[in-house]
């Protein structure tokens, strides 16, 4: 696509385009985690507050969602209150994006969208809460996420607490090697699995300062291997969930999706609502506390990656 194209899909911030002509680090941010991944005032407060941990590590937040008929790369607070609040918020993955475009529909961006846009951006650091990946029963039901795919395609740095503890992770972690996607884990050999540190699978690579997973990124991507890389910062311990209690949960919310028919897009955050009923809320405080540790090691790339 030329700049000319380009231009007519893409609407910069004032902060993202000030911080693009002066070559500042940017940190990009989804939107489906706002409008599908948490409940309202809860989702728009993290959002303004993730931004700003990165603003605080001295990089530029670019949450990116598609509004008016444009990608929007930075938000407005109007617009964080409108994606925390409409209920006619899309959830936007890669076959999506030209429609909600075209139509001028409201669309909150999944990983894999907010990969590509991103790129499309200039944008090669990414900061989400858990990455979508192969569904449990996936051997039948072939319910395996675009986020896996995108990551195999589009060159963008994912940091994220590992996968949703929803999914399978074992055949996640398999699918992400079969397509050559890498998997780094900081400050622990294993992966992590979201609500709890470790999922108890290995990662490829433990790197765990910012300069040396910069480094890392520069090198895959000089080498012409296109394509993602997955970072895996796994939730704090003071804020994790005991993995027992969370995996006999999580059995109990697919049980009941499974009973009730849901599936395809609506899995994911039916299992994150019915989770967070379950657990009285501590689910939330979770990922609340994993995305924004997560947004601290994203700002600190970025830096990296900048320098």
């Amino acid at each position: 696509m030329n700049a000319h194209a380009l231009s007519d899909f893409l609407e910069f911030s004032a902060e993202v385009a000030a911080a693009r002509a002066a070559g500042q680090p940017i940190v990009a941010l989804e939107s489906t985690i706002i409008s599908h991944g948490m409940p309202y005032p809860q989702n728009v407060q993290t959002a303004r507050e993730v931004e700003q941990i990165i603003r605080a590590g001295g990089a530029v937040p670019a949450t990116i969602a598609v509004l008016g008929g444009k990608i929007r790369i930075g938000l407005s607070e109007a617009d964080l209150e409108l994606l925390g609040q409409s209920p006619e918020a899309m959830k936007v993955s890669r076959r999506d994006l030209p429609y909600v475009i075209a139509t001028g529909r409201i669309g909150a961006t999944t990983v894999a969208a907010t990969m590509i846009c991103a790129a499309l951006a200039g944008i090669r650091v990414f900061v989400t809460g858990g990455i979508g990946g192969v569904h449990r029963g996936a051997e039948t039901s072939f319910d395996i996420s675009a986020d896996l795919q995108e990551l195999a395609r589009t060159s963008v740095a994912v940091v994220c607490a590992g996968a949703k503890s929803i999914l399978d992770i074992g055949l996640t972690l398999e699918y992400l090697e079969t397509q050559g996607v890498p998997v780094l884990a900081i400050g622990q050999d294993n992966f992590a699995a979201f609500y709890t540190p470790d999922s108890g699978f290995k990662a490829d690579f433990r790197i765990d300062a910012a300069d040396q997973q910069a480094r890392f990124l520069q090198t895959k991507w000089a080498l012409g291997l296109a394509g993602g890389v997955v970072i895996s910062n796994p939730v704090p311990e003071t804020d994790a969930m005991p993995r027992a209690e969370i995996d006999a949960i999580t059995e109990q919310a697919l049980r009941e999706a499974a009973a009730q028919g849901i599936s395809g897009k609506a899995v994911t955050p039916y299992l994150l609502a019915r989770i967070k009923a379950l657990t009285a809320g501590r689910s939330l405080a979770t990922n609340i506390a994993l995305v924004k540790n997560n947004a601290h090691a994203g700002a600190r790339l970025a830096l990296a990656l900048g320098r």
